[in-house]
């Protein structure tokens, strides 16, 4: 069974169900005012009109009927309508003799009202002797008997014997079924509004959602929610929809991680195919006798060394790499300061900067001690691979390195920066250069070898301290990396 017929089944069931218990509360109504529990239709024609009296008014009723029968002459003697008016009155009842068409007696109290014209036609049948009548608004119950005075029937009369009701009765005798109508109407058109109304605001977002499901079991990814209310159905959909998109980036990634594992295993496979290759050619020269001097044989040997170190070296990378991103590789902080901690690891590298006939220009450092959480190695790692690039790529005249410490206290933090005037990066390929396994060759001199993982070790390494790295380059202009660590605090 849907949710929708459910919804439409209890909406019914709630219509039909108020509906009856209306019409149940207004049947004991109608039997508490009217005291006939037999049926609910005595309110309307059965109890006032064949009860309207009590049982004295009934008797007086009977003997006023009795001399209209036999001896109407009497009913013109105003002592004995006196008479009778006064048993009434112990009763609390009232009379009335009408003659033709003026009132010949009435009870003192209710000569105030318009009875004449109230009162109803003549039926000399007699077939409806007791009913109920309004006159202005006051609301009276009544026996009466219409007669003649003389033998030749051209005086007609009529006698009444009146008891006031409340207008209660009367007015929920007539408006109890438009009550009962509009009631059930309200609810109705109440219940179909709500139908509507919940239609739209859940039925119809679930369904969205079911075929959002269907589209994403089919593998489309795509299309996407909108949530139009904050309510539980708006969060559902808010959360579906931020499933989607996460699935959507983790297939993404998954993607873009499946091209670079390709990609990877490609220049692996390249850089790889060429040392061994190398050893090979070399091996192949000793066991031949081509190396046949010992100075020969040294130059292979030590050849075969530098090959063999080169793969050494990237088998390291990808192990170390592994590690990082596994979170395997544990990190050892302590407070160090940041000046102080990159000078030494650039003066570590001072005979390869002679060698390679390379400046080295410092910017101003800061004048205070800035204090960073930093694991030493991990730090050394990542600003030998900066230079190391800067090193292997720089082929431009005269070969400089700048390097540059900044604090930026209202971030608090400090920025490292290493720039070379080397030939850059392509606009294209700047972005993708903190990836895992990408290396972009062509964007600096081609042959220089590596596994593409350095700058990716370097990330790594610094989103571990909390902090972030970037690089801006143009190309034929030089590349600059920047990376940031928490400041701890600063000291003179």
């Amino acid at each position: 069974m849907s949710i929708r017929f459910r919804l439409l089944f209890s909406l019914t069931s709630v219509v039909i169900v108020s509906v009856t218990l209306f019409m149940l509360a207004a049947y004991l109504l109608s039997v508490a005012a009217t005291g006939d529990y037999r049926s609910v239709r005595s309110f309307y024609t059965i109890h006032y009109s064949l009860h309207p009296l009590s049982e004295e008014e009934e008797s007086i009723f009977l003997d006023l009927k009795y001399l209209a029968k036999h001896d109407p002459a009497k009913l013109t003697d105003p002592a004995l309508l006196q008479d009778y008016d006064f048993q009434l009155k112990m009763v609390q009842a009232g009379l009335l003799v009408r003659k033709n068409d003026d009132l010949l007696y009435a009870t003192p109290n209710m000569k105030e009202a318009d009875f004449a014209r109230a009162l109803p036609a003549y039926e000399m049948g007699n077939y409806r002797i007791r009913e109920t009548m309004n006159v202005g608004s006051r609301f009276f119950a009544y026996a009466k008997f219409d007669f003649y005075f003389d033998a030749a029937q051209t005086e007609k009369g009529s006698i009444f014997v009146i008891r006031e009701r409340s207008p209660f009765a009367e007015v929920v005798r007539k408006m109890l079924p438009v009550l009962v109508g509009l009631f059930a109407l309200i609810v109705l058109l109440t219940g179909i509004v709500l139908y509507r109304y919940v239609t739209r605001k859940i039925v119809l977002p679930l369904e969205g959602l079911r075929k959002s499901a269907e589209r994403i079991k089919e593998g489309d990814l795509t299309e996407e929610l909108r949530a139009t209310t904050k309510d539980e159905v708006g969060q559902l959909i808010a959360s579906f929809e931020d499933m989607r998109r996460r699935l959507q980036e983790s297939i993404r990634l998954q993607l873009q991680y499946e091209d670079n594992r390709k990609g990877l295993l490609s220049n692996i496979s390249h850089d790889l195919r060429t040392p061994i290759t190398t050893i090979k050619g070399y091996a192949e020269g000793i066991r031949d006798g081509v190396a046949r001097t010992p100075e020969k044989l040294e130059q292979y040997a030590n050849a075969i060394h530098t090959r063999a170190s080169d793969m050494e070296r990237m088998v390291e990378e990808l192990f170390y790499y592994s590690k990082l991103d596994l979170n395997k590789e544990p990190f050892t902080f302590e407070d160090t300061d940041i000046a102080a901690l990159v000078r030494g690891f650039v003066d570590e590298h001072a005979i390869d900067f002679e060698r390679a006939g390379i400046e080295i220009a410092w910017e101003p450092l800061p004048e205070q001690l800035v204090i960073v959480r930093a694991d030493r190695e991990k730090l050394k790692r990542v600003v030998r691979n900066l230079l190391g690039n800067s090193i292997k790529f720089m082929v431009n005249e005269p070969k400089r390195i700048a390097v540059g410490i900044r604090v930026d206290e209202p971030h608090g933090q400090v920025t490292v920066m290493i720039a070379d005037n080397g030939p850059g990066i392509k606009a294209e390929a700047l972005p993708l250069v903190f990836d895992r396994f990408y290396r972009a060759d062509d964007s600096r001199t081609p042959g220089t070898g590596g596994s593409g993982l350095g700058l990716a070790i370097a990330k790594q390494i610094v989103e571990g301290h909390g902090g972030t790295i970037a690089a801006r380059s143009e190309e034929g202009q030089g590349t600059s990396i920047y990376f940031t660590l928490p400041i701890l605090q600063k000291r003179r």
